[in-house]
């Protein structure tokens, strides 16, 4: 993505932004996740939170669990079904209403996946190679290049105009993606009628979460804290960290990754800044700065436990949530692939 097209993409983003409290009802937004494993408190404070607060604006608001994309990537669906369930309970402990934002899963709306077949003729082979992120998660995943993982982009398309989602959160790297479904909408639009709305990315200015060893945090680090670990574990875990021999604790991402990863958790969990929890440590160590981190992520992270485990013991409810959230989001793809067609001259 050319520097020119971020700045206006980042320039309509912050329009969108300023208008959001001014006009909720304007806006339909679709965001997910893949059921790879649990999440954890990157994806709180990168996107979940965010999710809440725009649920909360008024803004409707459409989460799909990503179950077909697993096996871009991945050779088994082992343990997919007990991954969405528990995505579910995350997502409702975290915050987000049922009654306000429909949570569906991709093999459950076959007229979503079926706007693949007419959105494919809308791309070209080499605009599809040519995808960034799509290299980006075949160099990740060491996996040969799937049909699945190539026309990712279109299928995720697919999940944003089937509800003509206008707005979807996202970071700079994903841009891509929507550029790809914003020229897809305008080429059917073109060449049969206009049904789809052009989407936005709205840039999201969380900062990559760093886990326990300073990288990014994800599961396939090993260095992630799940919003379902307990406190034990979380101990455990940020017990495990690796920091360095220094006892005067600083903030030096570069220099310091380990140490500063730390901090950063701590400051996203007390709304502190790296340098003052620095300051106030200061000779005491990686001890004590380690304490200071379990005790607060624990603390951040309690209300969302103790409603976990209230969603755990009624586990009849979330397949609820699904069931009921899989067929709105079937009403909603039927209606669209019945305009589809219609508008391509194909109902007979």
């Amino acid at each position: 993505m050319s520097i020119d097209s971020y700045e206006a993409s980042r320039k309509r983003s912050d329009e969108i932004r300023a208008d959001l409290p001014e006009h909720p009802e304007k806006y339909t937004m679709l965001t997910g996740d893949r059921p790879t494993g649990r999440l954890h408190l990157g994806h709180y404070f990168g996107t979940i939170r965010e999710r809440v607060a725009l649920q909360d604006m008024g803004i409707t608001t459409r989460i799909i669990i990503a179950d077909y994309q697993v096996i871009t990537d991945r050779d088994t669906t082992a343990n997919i079904a007990d991954n969405v369930r528990n995505m579910v309970v995350d997502y409702l402990a975290c915050g987000i209403d049922p009654a306000k934002t429909i949570i569906f899963t991709h093999s459950a709306v076959p007229a979503l996946n079926q706007l693949m077949l007419p959105f494919l003729s809308l791309v070209t082979e080499s605009e599809l190679l040519r995808n960034p992120t799509v290299k980006a998660e075949m160099d990740a995943s060491g996996h040969a290049l799937t049909g699945l993982l190539l026309t990712y982009p279109v299928h995720q398309a697919c999940d944003i105009l089937f509800c003509k989602g206008n707005i979807v959160p996202v970071g700079k790297d994903q841009m891509p993606h929507i550029e790809q479904t914003r020229q897809i909408a305008r080429r059917f639009n073109e060449r049969y009628g206009r049904v789809f709305p052009e989407p936005d990315g709205l840039l999201n200015d969380a900062p990559a979460i760093p886990g326990l060893d300073g990288r990014k945090m994800s599961k396939s680090y090993g260095n992630a804290i799940s919003l379902s670990a307990t406190d034990a574990e979380t101990a455990k875990l940020i017990k495990k960290s690796q920091t360095d021999a220094d006892r005067n604790i600083t903030y030096d991402p570069e220099g310091r990754p380990g140490v500063s990863a730390l901090l950063t958790t701590a400051a996203l969990c007390t709304g502190r800044t790296e340098v003052d929890i620095a300051a106030e440590i200061g000779d005491g160590g990686s001890g004590t700065l380690k304490k200071y981190v379990t005790e607060n992520v624990n603390a951040y992270l309690a209300p969302i436990r103790a409603r976990r485990e209230e969603l755990l013991a009624d586990m009849g409810y979330i397949e609820d949530v699904l069931h009921e959230g899989n067929r709105r989001a079937n009403e909603i793809a039927n209606a669209t692939l019945d305009e589809v067609r219609e508008t391509m001259g194909m109902v007979y």
